[in-house]
């Protein structure tokens, strides 16, 4: 049991590099340091997009609207955290 909470929270952490890669890229296409025309980029992107999107789209759709600025990442984030606490907390203990 412990082996595959372990895997969940590599799975996590792994995941939460990639919602913070996502947002980065994000910035960069922006403001236009990195060119989205570059085949490797735009492969780059479309990753991160296909894999960060199906959980940010909902949480983009209950936060109100703040201009410019997208909140959805750092409230994914905050959520990840919290699952992981959870799962420390109070299954770690009971997981023989």
């Amino acid at each position: 049991m412990l082996a595959i909470l372990d895997v969940v929270f590599v799975v996590l952490d792994a995941y939460t590099w990639v919602v913070i890669a996502s947002a980065v890229m994000s910035w960069l296409i922006a403001f236009n340091v990195i060119n989205i025309h570059n085949e490797l980029a735009r492969n780059v992107w479309n990753f991160l997009v296909a894999v960060t999107e199906p959980l940010l789209r909902p949480i983009r759709q209950m936060l109100p609207r703040t201009g410019g600025i997208d909140l959805s990442p750092v409230v994914l984030l905050l959520a990840i955290m919290l699952v992981e606490r959870v799962l420390a907390r109070y299954v770690v203990p009971y997981a023989f």
